[in-house]
């Protein structure tokens, strides 16, 4: 995966630079508008992390050129603002996706993959499967009559389920889409995430079903 970061701050993107180096990624950094522009013009990436508030303008301002030019290159804005209303702004302007800051790096790293996904085939704002829809880009689920906020990895989990209904996760799977290379995680630690989605979905008719030697899978109760 090619990258570019167009973030000022050379003390939050040296970080995110490293990250995906040492993932095997190639990366380009961009501190400012114009140099950003003079990258895309030379070069095509897979995805696009971009910070809004920059020395030489507004990030939503090369967005905007990116969408007019009809690049469809994925677009993830890094963003302090964390009011619903700005997220929605930023969605229809063309952004892909959006991430608050500060956020994990396992975060970011399953909003890039999510959005390639998308890009693939399934570019979905909401998951349905039965009465129960999910929002990954905006964080909530409706189980039945209830709306619910998610916490990220909890997000994580159930868009993995909703984007492959019915289909077995073993918890090697389901580790390695929720959490980095380096950390370490136990079964136990996938078994806490499994039972905290499980009580999300205790008002729909959908569940999460325990297959001994296969997984876990989305189904219907």
């Amino acid at each position: 995966m090619k990258v570019l970061i167009v973030e000022d701050s050379i003390d939050f993107a040296k970080p995110l630079l490293d990250f995906f180096k040492i993932d095997g990624h190639n990366t380009e950094h961009s501190d400012n508008l114009v140099n950003a522009e003079a990258y895309l013009k030379v070069s095509k990436f897979d995805i696009i992390l971009l910070d809004i508030m920059l020395p030489d303008g507004d990030g939503r301002n090369l967005l905007k050129k990116i969408r007019k030019q009809n690049l469809n290159t994925p677009v993830i804005i890094m963003t302090a603002k964390s009011e619903v209303s700005d997220k929605i702004d930023l969605l229809d302007i063309g952004a892909d996706d959006y991430i608050t800051k500060p956020f994990d790096f396992s975060e970011l790293d399953a909003r890039c993959r999510a959005v390639l996904r998308r890009h693939k085939g399934n570019n979905q704002l909401c998951l349905t499967y039965n009465n129960t829809s999910l929002y990954p880009l905006l964080g909530y689920l409706n189980a039945g009559e209830k709306k619910i906020q998610l916490r990220n990895k909890e997000l994580r989990l159930l868009e993995i389920f909703f984007n492959s209904p019915e289909m077995y996760f073993s918890k090697n799977q389901i580790a390695d889409r929720l959490f980095s290379i380096s950390e370490s995680v136990s079964d136990n630690t996938i078994e806490v995430y499994i039972g905290r989605v499980r009580k999300l979905l205790k008002d729909s008719n959908a569940k999460i079903e325990t297959n001994r030697g296969m997984g876990y899978r989305l189904t219907s109760i």
